[in-house]
């Protein structure tokens, strides 16, 4: 889900080129990050359907719609290539059940009332991120983006220390999403095609599970219209970021990251009403602090911050 802007930028559309407009493109990238800045207010609209529910019909949904956009599109000799290596499946495959995770445990953090954690999880995945690189790919860290980390550590610890426990939804979605980036970055696919992938992969256990879960087939129509939204919620924000990234200076786009994860803590304070007490102030000062030395290390080095591929 995360990767460096030049291979994201790179696999969006190989064989496309479109002339880079940036205020088109800065509406674009807006818009993906607004849309996914807010969707918690779609999940909370949901609150009566279980999350189990919820993924499944997301699951279903989004490879339908999906499947249209790329049959729309004329991309299915694009996608086939992913498909004829047993490694590049088994990534894909992995990163599936990465995406479903990530997914569940968001869903689950609406409902539950503690979208606040969701929100610190992913402004501390690019930092996540830039440390799994150095664990897993050999990357070496410069001295600020050490310091990065570690105040992001710090972050989780104060609010695991000070809090109401160990703050696992904020932890649980950065893993997810930092290792889904770390699958991804190992496939030469778009973020499109690799969740049209991913969803097809998903979908027989979905529909499996809608077929045996009570609670599915109690749902009511109006609900069920509300569910069928999910596969348009899910891709169109993804058409939107990849719109952006072929438009955008790479930099621009590593700052559009973080108005997603601003927008849900506005959303999760302003709107749900959740309580900012005093251990998770600090822990967001602390990654906010985090953040602002990557960003300063960006600047300084010149080197582009790693995004998320597909958030949310």
């Amino acid at each position: 889900m995360t990767r460096t802007l030049q291979e994201t930028a790179g696999s969006v559309a190989p064989t496309e080129q479109v002339e880079r407009n940036p205020r088109a493109g800065l509406v674009y990238g807006l818009s993906a990050y607004t849309i996914w800045g807010f969707i918690p207010l779609y999940f909370r609209a949901l609150a009566a359907v279980p999350p189990l529910i919820i993924l499944c019909h997301r699951i279903l949904w989004s490879a339908l719609f999906m499947a249209l956009v790329v049959t729309a599109r004329g991309e299915w000799k694009s996608i086939w290539p992913a498909l004829q290596g047993r490694r590049s499946v088994l990534l894909l495959l992995s990163g599936s059940v990465l995406i479903a995770l990530n997914w569940l445990i968001f869903i689950y953090s609406v409902a539950t009332h503690q979208l606040l954690q969701a929100s610190l999880g992913y402004f501390i995945n690019p930092l996540l991120s830039i440390a799994l690189g150095m664990v897993f790919l050999k990357e070496r860290l410069r001295g600020w983006q050490w310091l990065a980390v570690g105040v992001a550590v710090a972050a989780v610890l104060n609010l695991a220390l000070r809090g109401t426990g160990f703050p696992w939804i904020a932890v649980s979605l950065a893993g997810s999403f930092g290792f889904y980036g770390l699958v991804r970055k190992s496939v030469d696919i778009n973020s499109l095609h690799g969740l049209t992938i991913e969803s097809a992969f998903l979908l027989p256990v979905s529909l499996v599970a809608l077929e045996l879960l009570p609670a599915a087939t109690e749902t009511s129509v109006g609900t069920w219209g509300l569910l069928s939204l999910s596969g348009v919620i899910t891709a169109v924000p993804l058409l939107f970021f990849g719109a952006a990234l072929r438009r955008l200076q790479l930099s621009t786009m590593g700052f559009l990251q973080y108005v997603g994860p601003t927008l849900q803590f506005t959303v999760a304070t302003v709107l749900f009403h959740e309580p900012l007490d005093h251990p998770k102030l600090i822990s967001f000062v602390l990654c906010w602090i985090a953040i602002g030395l990557y960003v300063m290390d960006t600047l300084l080095s010149r080197q582009p911050q790693t995004i998320a591929d597909e958030p949310e």
